[in-house]
Formats: C-alpha cells, structure tokens, sequence
C-alpha cells in the first residue's frame, strides 16, 4: 500500500472569494516516488488550544468556552474548526495543492469566537486526512488513505482577521432567533430608523431608562421593563 504524507506550507486569505475563505498550501508525498492518478481526501481541522499561550485580555475572551483560568489545565480541549473534502490531481512521487476551507463569522460557533478572542500570534491547527488513493505504474489500484495522516500548521492570527476585515470591516456578527429579527424589523419600521446599527441604539438606551413605557419593544425582546433592581 502506498505510504502518504501531508505538510502545510502556507495559508491566505482569499480576496476574491464570495465570503470568508481560507485557502491552506499543502505539500502531498507518495512514498518511493509512486504514481498516483489521483487523490481523494477528506480533512478535518482542528485548533489546539492548549499548543500555545494566551495574555490577559485574550484568556479574558475565552472565559465563556473554557471557563477560569484556574480550570484550563482541563478544559482547554480542541475545538472543530472545518471539514472539507479536496480531489488532488495525478501526479508522481509528490505535488502541492490548495485546500479551500469556506470559513463563518457566527459567534455562536466555538472556533470563530476563540480566534475572535485572539489578539495577536498564531493559531495551532491539526490537519487530520482520510480518504481514496488511486495509483499505480502498470496499472490501477484504489488504497484507502488512513485515518491517520495528519499535519501540523501554525496560522497566524493576522491572517485570519484580514480574511475578516475583506468581508466584515470594523464589524462583528451575532445569529438571533427569525420571532426576534421580527420584532427588530417592526420596531426599526415603526421609529423609521435607518439601519440596524441605529434599531439596535435605540432599544439601548430604552433598557437604560428607567421606567420604559408600557409596550416598549425592549420588553417584548427582553421579557423585562429594563427597571433597575433596588
């Protein structure tokens, strides 16, 4: 059976893609210089938390996924960040393709608000590949390829948010329920305010009031008047 290995020599962020995208450079090797027609492969990427360090305002960030400080030491687990699948043309002995991986700004998924929390440095990632090989010289043999190929990658955390900045400049992301956007869209028609960042402003400073009035749209959001506890 033909032995493979994975390395990942690089990663960009895709400027030309519809939504945020990240495109991985890896190195492919057939062992013994083999021919292949071509490749198949699955890859899961994970991020590591625990490979590297974290300064105040970061370990700040990541109170909600892991917890205190004090509890990392058990909490700090890998979290999924993508699952693709790449077709690697033939080629003999080895070759370098691109891994595509469409990524999401959601802040209800665990690994965009741990790179969310991330300042500066990098993010370690494992590469896990499975899948088909078809090879051979003479012939044609189809091998599977085990689940236990893997890479490592270091990504910079620059990297990431350029990807960000090209889609979602100076802004940030949140997922709410279709009955909440409903009541949104009828409070931002009924007070003709001119966008969300305005709608959003002004249940604001309807929850720092301290007696809203009867019907306010921050109660129907809320499920409370926004009055302060004595």
């Amino acid at each position: 059976m033909t032995e493979f290995s994975f390395a990942c020599t690089g990663v960009r962020a895709d400027r030309y893609a519809a939504g945020p995208t990240l495109v991985f450079r890896l190195r492919v090797t057939a062992a013994d210089g083999a021919r292949v027609h071509a490749l198949a492969l699955r890859c899961q990427i994970r991020v590591e938390p625990a490979r590297r360090g974290y300064a105040p305002e970061e370990a700040d960030g990541l109170t909600d996924l892991f917890g205190e400080r004090s509890r990392w030491g058990s909490t700090l687990q890998p979290v999924q960040f993508a699952q693709v699948s790449l077709m690697v043309p033939g080629f003999t002995g080895e070759t370098e393709t691109d891994l595509v991986v469409p990524c999401t700004y959601d802040m209800d998924i665990a690994a965009t608000r741990y790179l969310d929390a991330l300042t500066d440095g990098e993010v370690p990632l494992l590469m896990l590949f499975s899948g088909t090989a078809f090879t051979g010289d003479g012939g044609f043999r189809v091998e599977p390829v085990p689940w236990d190929r893997e890479a490592v990658h270091r990504m910079p955390v620059a990297t990431w948010r350029e990807m960000i900045e090209q889609h979602f400049p100076g802004c940030g992301w949140i997922r709410l329920p279709r009955e909440t956007m409903d009541a949104l869209l009828a409070h931002r028609s009924q007070r003709a305010l001119p966008s969300w960042e305005a709608t959003l402003q002004d249940l604001l400073e309807a929850g720092r009031a301290a007696d809203p009035p009867r019907g306010d749209p921050l109660r129907a959001l809320t499920g409370t008047t926004g009055r302060t506890q004595p």
